[in-house]
């Protein structure tokens, strides 16, 4: 009995806020299918996201598309996909994301930098801006990172930590600062 009262007690506040949340995204032009959950999520330019269905976000996530006004879609997720705690996308171009991919907490996805000039602080300076493109049923480990102009085929699997800054094809197991391929008998030998 005490289960089902601390379910009700803790779960259910936060089902009614993710609700409300997402019906007032969509107030604002979100575009999102059916069985989303946002918890504490923050979002600008809502506009400019399109969700597809039963993707999860939960607390300390941001969807943040740039400021700058713009037609067309800066964030593209498709559905059944979980985002830990904590993580950002920053989308100045287009990122896009697949179907049923995990995120661990504290993941960042961006799109952009700044331009680099001796003598020139980078707030003075243009941004580079790309994309970013994952695929479906990918793992990213907490804590990592990928950056501009990236593309993750299917089934990848990103270590914790790792800084992603050159595409990799599907079924690609990468680690690291900078990510590098790891070989495939690193994995299938574990017990």
């Amino acid at each position: 009995m005490l289960s089902r009262f601390e379910t009700w007690f803790f779960r259910a506040p936060r089902g009614l806020l993710s609700r409300v949340r997402l019906a007032l995204y969509r107030a604002f032009g979100l575009r999102a299918g059916r069985g989303n959950r946002m918890e504490r999520v923050r979002c600008r330019r809502v506009s400019q996201i399109v969700l597809g269905d039963r993707n999860a976000f939960t607390d300390g996530c941001w969807l943040w598309p740039t400021e700058h006004p713009g037609a067309g879609v800066r964030i593209r997720i498709g559905s059944g996909n979980y985002f830990n705690r904590d993580g950002i996308i920053d989308a100045n171009g287009l990122v896009e994301i697949g179907d049923d991919n995990m995120f661990g907490p504290g993941v960042f996805i961006t799109d952009s930098n700044h331009e680099t000039k001796p003598g020139v602080p980078p707030s003075a300076l243009k941004m580079e801006v790309g994309r970013v493109k994952i695929g479906n049923r990918c793992w990213i480990g907490a804590r990592a990172i990928i950056l501009k102009d990236v593309e993750l085929g299917d089934d990848c699997i990103v270590g914790a930590g790792a800084v992603v800054t050159k595409s990799f094809p599907a079924r690609s197991t990468i680690a690291g600062v900078p990510a590098r391929l790891l070989p495939a008998t690193s994995i299938s030998n574990q017990p």
